[in-house]
């Protein structure tokens, strides 16, 4: 190991007994607490931000193919830049990438926060979009592994819980602040985008108070073999592939988020409001979920609950793309599977991200949590399109005399049953994740 023993290794203390430990124990935790708070505020500000840039597109140009632009400009630079992300994340201070992100993401905000006051042109806007996407791809496997040297090796899975569900939260209440804010600057998404630059501020702050710091040693030169390890250690350890894979295609086949305008819109005819509910649906789910998983002990048969999650998850989409009549009761079976959906896709998540990191050694952990960005990121971008692009091939006025209607239903459908076929497939090739047990 590169690392020195006393700062990075987790505590290998024999620990509690399931259910002697407090659920809250973990937020005793003084820098656990500082980096917890700093990723909700950040995230807070993020989802803000990302809803300010589509409506600010949007209003400025009246088309939808700038919108298209702004997933390319996040999705490149995290392609071209995850192996060095993965690499200085396992050769340089954690901390230190985490700050200089921070900081990078805040000048970012501050760029857009000018280019939207002064009516820049929307150029201006990609090429913040770039920096922004190049700061996080360096932040988020940083960010994955530092977590891990914060909390006792037996409290990861808690702590993967609270840091998830503070996501959730972000992801609840981030969209409707950005619209009140956006009313109260009369129209105009400036003030998101300066708001976000705070919150980023706020984050540097208190990742600044944190003492624990990931020392060096020996920092490895950047090699090929050295770029590469990530890779060969996911593809060679056969329970993080399958769980990474069985990620990666449920959400690039499952998600029905980016058909949710049409829903709420061409088939329960709810309007923006009714888009609000369907949007905080999931992530509401998710939260319920996480404050229920945070109260429990570890999961004894971690892999299986895992897979069975992740077939709920596909059957509540189908169950819900089914859904084809306009009446209120309707709509809330509607929201109501989509919690569910939420619900199941947390328990997946802390359980991927958990075994990511207790399974990788840490002088790996940068390079291993780069790759695992890598599927989550380019899956959640390339899931967006498959979901609009089926939905196109499939337009035609047969349902509801809607072509769109038409198209999303044959899209969010068969997509819940491509997850189901994927959960399949990942049990039978990789049996080890069957019999994966206590998430410790």
């Amino acid at each position: 190991m590169h690392e020195s023993e006393s700062e990075e290794s987790l505590p290998e203390a024999p620990p509690p007994k399931p259910g002697e430990e407090h659920p809250y124990v973990v937020l005793r935790n003084a820098d656990f607490v500082r980096y917890l708070i700093g990723r909700f505020v950040a995230s807070l500000g993020q989802q803000m931000l990302v809803v300010a840039i589509d409506w600010e597109l949007y209003e400025r140009t009246h088309s939808a193919l700038p919108l298209a632009f702004v997933g390319l400009s996040l999705m490149i630079p995290m392609i071209l830049c995850t192996l060095p992300a993965g690499h200085f994340a396992d050769t340089i201070s954690r901390k230190t990438i985490i700050l200089v992100s921070t900081l990078v993401l805040t000048l970012s905000s501050v760029g857009l926060t000018l280019s939207s006051a002064l009516k820049a042109p929307i150029a201006w806007i990609y090429v913040c979009l770039a920096v922004i996407g190049t700061a996080r791809t360096f932040l988020w496997p940083a960010s994955a592994a530092f977590v891990t040297s914060l909390v006792a090796r037996h409290q990861l899975a808690r702590a993967v819980t609270f840091t998830s569900g503070t996501f959730q939260i972000s992801s609840v209440v981030g969209p409707a602040a950005c619209g009140l804010i956006i009313v109260l600057a009369h129209h105009t998404a400036w003030a998101v985008y300066a708001i976000n630059a705070l919150a980023s501020l706020i984050c540097f702050g208190l990742v600044w108070q944190i003492k624990h710091v990931h020392i060096i040693k020996k920092p490895a030169p950047m090699t090929t073999r050295s770029l590469v390890e990530g890779f060969r250690f996911v593809f060679d350890n056969k329970i993080i592939l399958g769980t990474l894979t069985l990620d990666m295609f449920a959400v690039l086949l499952g998600g029905a988020v980016t058909l949710l305008p049409i829903y709420a819109k061409d088939i329960f005819q709810a309007g923006p409001s009714g888009l609000g509910w369907l949007r905080d649906a999931m992530p509401v789910g998710a939260v319920i979920c996480a404050i229920i998983i945070a109260h429990r002990p570890p999961l004894q048969k971690a892999g299986r609950t895992m897979l069975w999650c992740v077939a709920i998850f596909g059957a509540a989409t189908i169950g819900m793309g089914l859904i084809i009549i306009p009446t209120a009761p309707w709509f809330w079976l509607a929201l109501l599977l989509l919690a569910i959906a939420g619900a199941v896709d947390q328990v997946s998540v802390v359980v991927r991200q958990t075994l990511v990191q207790i399974l990788t050694p840490d002088e790996k952990r940068g390079r291993v949590s780069a790759v695992n960005s890598l599927f989550i990121g380019t899956s959640n971008e390339l899931g967006g399109f498959r979901s609009g692009f089926v939905a196109y091939l499939f337009s035609a006025p047969t349902f509801l005399g809607n072509a769109n209607a038409t198209g999303a239903i044959v899209s969010v459908v068969s997509g819940g049953m491509g997850t189901i076929l994927v959960v399949i497939a990942v049990a039978w090739i990789w049996p080890e994740i069957r019999k994966f047990g206590k998430l410790e």
